[in-house]
């Protein structure tokens, strides 16, 4: 940028000085530096007044002369920045720059600004997905990557570099957002993409991400935006892209709105007319199909002249131009012209017929078919016969049979299916006409000589039968009918009286007579159904019409996803794999999968996945945890049904992948004649990961050959050895991983002597909880497996635990068995032999297989019950697993009830967890008969019920000691009364506590009314003694009065035990006799007092004085053991 020049005048002189040129011959430039990088911004400036002073702002403010260490400015101006400065919070060196240019007592100007940015790390917001796409549709691949600046995007197409351009003709275009449009979608694209963002600082790669191709199944997909447009910022005078991008069926035209205006679009071409190759008589159709606003009209024109639709030359579906009967003046040039109020546009392409004779190498031709004659005339149809060409020159593919009607110069052609048929029925015709027909042989290189024509009549109209119906049209109204309709036809040769409806699909035929329409009803989803329609008059069914080809509608699924599997790979994460639903249930085109995850006990999740995606890998999972899975598999109807939920369960911990892997516990090598078979054990530390093994071999050295084979591989044959060579077997060209074994084992000459070879490649497989299918090879015999010598096989088993040794075994003639009889959930091992008369073969490598679980087959064990201490009404009961488990107990079944021959489905139920084998019992009856019984539960179902177990709750007290029973213990069934079922408390009931409820207002009363009583009673003694004591009183007051005060004396404690007091027996004066009516109250008189100053030792004697008398010690028992009573009894009703 050249800046105007600026000139000044001096003031004050006559003549005005003259204007001073001071301007920049280069100015700083926007730049993009890296941390640590050198930054250099240039400025000269100049001026006819000598050289300018240059100095340099940033941000506005001057920058110092003396600049620091890492800043410099140079000789000629420009400033140099070393060792660019850049952190998140420290960004000294990033920013806008000016350059000042000075004049000594002149004047200054400034330059442009600057600005300068430090490129910071580029992050990758969201991954690349995996997408499908239609045949002929858009796919979307997305590249969201951030940073400063932004990156420019380059994408990669199996890791070959796409164009980077924006080329609006291309069919894969890289969007300015990042992301890569692929148009009308071709079977080439389906391939593995890769995005890549660069800035000046760092570099993205983005993850792997796979276009899949679907075949287009022509019905009809909602519109579908990939990519919306978004608001664009652009200087003026640059080029502006708006991103807009849509999927559906039929492919969708654009229109763009500006406001509420629609923004015409001239036309464009989806498709082109594309360059063909023909032969006379054949039928081409050129393709065209364009797009634009207002929707353009089409029409064709051949070398400069517009084409006129004829019987012909016909224009269809939409733009395509079909040509029947090609004769040499077809040559030419042809043009699609698209038309619309916007502009117009012309797509070319040249069509060239080959001759008959032309031959595009040395190679001959087949030579003429020869004795063609008409098998069958008819008036309609012609059936015509050949031989083969007495020189075929090659393989014949089939044959066509070209023919024209006499007085039209256009020739037809029809060919044969199946290149040995020497037969052919040309349909269609006229009555009464003249037809020329002759037939041609193709091999690879083309259509060979024709056969000499010969001229047919067709026979006249025995039956004046209708001619075939018009506009026939049929429509998919649902998954499973159709609906059909047509015109009439053009000659009925009478009143038509009906209509018959024919539709086959592959395996079934229908037909039906109806009216002018017909809806069929019942049919298979998604389907193709080919339909033909005649009309029927007085003489018979007319001519039928060609076949038209329909298919259903498609549905969801019938069917779930099939061949579940699940396989833990770490401690939290677990793998799930599938195959597709049947391929006649899954009514359409699978778009995708859903899966459905839960933790035993929690609510579940569910994850969608792409159609070709067969597994998935759960992660972030709890450790020790069982989880449960099924998949559902997705039409563009929706889902259909979910598979069974399949269960699996994480470890504990993670086996250890810091250490390399100990070698394999064993190796064991066979060598054939032609190969050699290899067979190991894992490592004998089972916490180290294994992820594969590496298998070394070769000719003198064990690194020439290496071979990796999957964790799980237990064998390995290598196969095209020579006769008598040295192996070195295995090895791994790391240290640790495998071992030096065997080395120089040769592979030995076959001869007389040598044993029959084992059988290879034994496969177990579980089919059911107690059967596996063994299978083998036998490499002794031919490849089909297939031999006529008497041989048989033995294969033996057992238990993988098994330490006695003994195996069972079984014959067969076959290459395959299926062992039944097996335990469920058990690993075995199998080995197979091969016997040929007297010889015989050494057993075979093993296989391993595990049956599948099964519920339980046998009882829990040791069902014992016990009563708790200090809780009558509670019992605990313990119990052993199952010895017939067949798989991971998930839980048990506790059962329990008054009457023993009751069904078991009233027997009151309580569950319990798989890891428990005690459970505790409350809020039983007190001295009440139970029956106990239990049962198991794996991932397949219930075990059997143990037997019925007896035990009678305690009562609670025994007699009036009214203490709780310390030892509950299992009582003797022949000596118990059963009570009626009426007597049975509910074990965790509501009628316990109410009764408990009113017990305690029972309980209440009672205790507050004897305290109502024993009050009274004892204020009637006490009144009654005070008035006996005051006659005595004044009967005795010559004697003299006591010692001390009444005032000094309390009424005695009424506790049995006091400190102070004990209460005496009643004493009776020797005057008076016994008698049985005297009431306690009477004898009370004769107690006298116990002073407060007396001592125990004094307690028996008379006091001084007899103010007051205790009560009679039988009484006050009494009293104590009512309360204690009623206290016992309303704490054992209590709780």
């Amino acid at each position: 940028m050249i800046s105007p020049s600026l000139v000044f005048s001096s003031p004050g002189s006559e003549s005005p000085r003259g204007f001073v040129e001071l301007r920049f011959v280069l100015e700083p430039q926007d730049v993009v530096t890296v941390r640590g990088g050198v930054l250099q911004l240039d400025c000269q400036a100049r001026s006819d007044q000598g050289l300018p002073i240059i100095s340099w702002k940033k941000d506005g403010v001057l920058l110092s002369s003396v600049v620091d260490e890492r800043r410099q400015q140079l000789a000629n101006g420009s400033l140099l920045v070393q060792n660019v400065v850049h952190s998140r919070h420290h960004r000294p060196d990033e920013g806008s720059y000016q350059c000042l240019a000075m004049l000594e007592g002149v004047g200054a100007i400034v330059s442009r600004t600057a600005t300068v940015t430090v490129s910071g790390p580029l992050r990758v917001v969201v991954p690349t997905e995996s997408v499908s796409s239609f045949l002929g549709d858009t796919a979307l691949l997305r590249c969201e990557v951030t940073g400063e600046p932004m990156p420019v995007v380059r994408w990669q197409k199996n890791r070959v570099d796409l164009p980077v351009a924006f080329d609006l003709d291309s069919r894969v275009v890289v969007l300015p957002s990042g992301s890569l449009q692929v148009s009308r979608v071709q079977p080439p694209d389906s391939a593995t993409y890769r995005c890549l963002a660069e800035n000046p600082g760092s570099s993205r790669t983005g993850t792997d991400a796979d276009l899949r191709v679907l075949p287009e199944p022509g019905v009809l997909r909602n519109l579908v935006f990939l990519q919306r447009p978004l608001k664009v910022t652009v200087l003026q005078g640059r080029d502006a892209v708006l991103e807009c991008s849509a999927s559906g069926y039929p492919t969708p035209s654009f229109y763009w709105m500006r406001g509420s205006e629609m923004i015409q679009m001239p036309p464009q071409f989806l498709n082109y007319p594309s360059n063909m190759y023909a032969y006379e008589s054949t039928d081409i159709e050129m393709e065209c199909a364009v797009t634009g606003n207002p929707p353009p009209s089409v029409h064709w024109v051949k070398n400069g002249e517009v084409v006129i639709p004829s019987d012909y030359f016909q224009i269809v579906d939409g733009g395509n131009l079909q040509i029947l009967g090609l004769v040499r003046s077809d040559e030419g040039f042809y043009q699609c012209v698209a038309e619309n109020e916007a502009g117009n546009a012309l797509a070319m392409a040249q069509l060239i017929l080959l001759e008959p004779g032309e031959r595009p190498s040395g190679r001959a031709l087949p030579s003429a078919p020869r004795d063609v004659a008409p098998v069958l005339v008819s008036s309609r149809f012609i059936r015509l016969g050949w031989r083969p060409p007495l020189e075929t020159r090659g393989t014949v593919l089939t044959y066509g049979i070209f023919y024209s009607q006499e007085g039209i110069n256009r020739e037809r052609s029809v060919n044969v299916t199946e290149s040995e048929t020497l037969q052919l029925t040309v349909s269609s015709l006229k009555p009464e006409a003249v037809y020329t027909f002759r037939v041609v042989a193709y091999n690879e290189l083309g259509p060979g000589e024709s056969s000499e024509p010969i001229r047919l009549t067709t026979q006249q109209e025995p039956v004046q039968v209708p001619g075939p119906v018009e506009n026939l049209q049929a429509e998919a109204t649902s998954p499973t009918s159709i609906q059909a309709s047509w015109d009439p036809p053009a000659y009925a040769n009478g009143q038509i009286q009906g209509y018959r409806l024919l539709w086959t699909e592959t395996s079934s035929g229908k037909e039906q007579v109806l009216g002018q329409n017909y809806k069929m009803e019942g049919l298979k989803k998604f389907t193709e159904y080919a339909l033909r329609v005649l009309a029927l008059n007085r003489h018979g069914p007319g001519i039928g019409t060609e076949d038209m080809h329909i298919t259903t509608l498609s549905d969801v699924p019938s069917a779930p996803p099939q061949n579940i599997s699940l396989e833990v790979i770490y401690s939290r994460s677990i793998k799930v794999s599938w195959q597709p639903p049947p391929t006649n249930l899954q009514n359409g085109f699978i778009t995708g999968y859903k899966l459905r995850y839960r933790k035993t006990g929690r609510r579940g999740e569910q994850e969608a996945l792409e159609p070709n995606n067969l597994w998935y890998l759960f992660t972030g999972l709890e450790k020790g945890s069982q989880y449960s899975f099924q998949v559902a598999a997705m039409t563009a109807n929706g889902t259909g049904p979910s598979s069974e939920w399949f269960t699996a369960e994480t470890p504990e911990n993670d086996l250890d992948e810091t250490q390399v892997p100990n070698q394999p516990s064993s190796l064991h090598v066979r060598p054939l004649p032609n190969s050699i078979i290899m067979s190991w054990t894992p490592p004998l530390n089972p916490n180290i990961l294994v992820r594969g093994y590496i298998i070394g071999y070769g000719v003198g050295s064990p690194y020439a050959e290496t071979v990796r084979v999957d964790s799980k591989q237990r064998y390995y044959s290598i196969e095209n050895l020579d006769f008598v060579q040295c192996f070195n077997d295995p090895v791994d060209p790391s240290d640790d991983d495998l071992f030096h074994l065997f080395d120089k084992f040769p592979t030995p000459i076959p001869d007389t002597s040598t044993p029959m070879i084992p059988p290879v490649g034994v496969q177990a497989v579980a089919l059911t909880s107690d059967s596996v299918r063994v299978s083998w090879a036998d490499n002794s015999i031919s490849k089909n497996q297939k031999s006529s010598e008497v041989r048989y096989y033995s294969v033996k088993w057992k238990t993988s635990h098994s330490t006695s040794g003994k195996y069972k075994s079984a014959d067969t003639t076959a290459l395959s068995h299926t062992v039944t009889g097996l335990k469920p959930n058990t690993m075995y091992e199998f080995a197979v032999m091969v016997t040929k008369g007297r010889k015989s073969s050494t057993w075979s490598m093993t296989a391993h297989a595990t049956t599948y679980e099964a519920a339980p087959s046998s009882a829990p064990k040791d069902l014992t019950v016990i009563g708790r201490e200090g809780r009558p009404r509670s019992i605990l009961i313990s119990w052993q697993p199952p010895l017939e488990a067949n798989g991971r107990i998930t839980g048990y079944i506790v059962y329990y009830t008054l009457d023993k021959n009751m069904p078991i489905d009233d027997w009151v139920m309580e569950p319990i967890s798989g890891d428990r084998l005690t459970h505790q019992v409350m809020d039983l009856n007190l001295d009440t008969v139970y029956y106990f019984r239990i049962q198991a539960k794996n991932a397949k179902g219930v075990g059997p019920l143990s037997d019925p177990v007896q035990y009678r709750t305690s009562k609670g007290r025994h007699g009036d000691s009214g203490y709780w029973p310390s030892d509950n213990n299992l009582i003797d069934r022949s000596s118990l009364n059963e009570p009626p079922i009426g007597q049975m408390r509910p074990p965790h009931g509501s009628v316990t506590p109410q009764k408990n409820s009113n017990l305690l207002v029972i309980i209440v009363v009672s205790v507050g009314a004897v305290t109502i009583v024993v009050v009274v009673i004892v204020a009637l003694i006490c009144t009654r003694r005070t008035s006996a004591q005051q006659r005595k009183k004044r009967a005795t007051h010559s004697a003299g009065k006591r010692k001390g005060s009444q005032k000094d004396l309390r009424p005695p404690d009424l506790w049995i035990h006091h400190e102070e007091m004990e209460l005496k027996n009643i004493e009776k004066p020797s005057s008076s006799a016994p008698s049985g009516r005297e009431s306690p109250i009477q004898s009370c008189q004769e107690i006298a007092p116990v002073s407060h100053s007396q001592s125990e030792s004094q307690m028996g004697s008379k006091s001084s004085h007899s103010g007051q008398c205790p009560l009679p010690e039988s009484l006050l028992y009494i009293i104590t053991s009512l309360y204690l009573y009623f206290f016992i009894y309303s704490s054992v009703l209590w709780f």
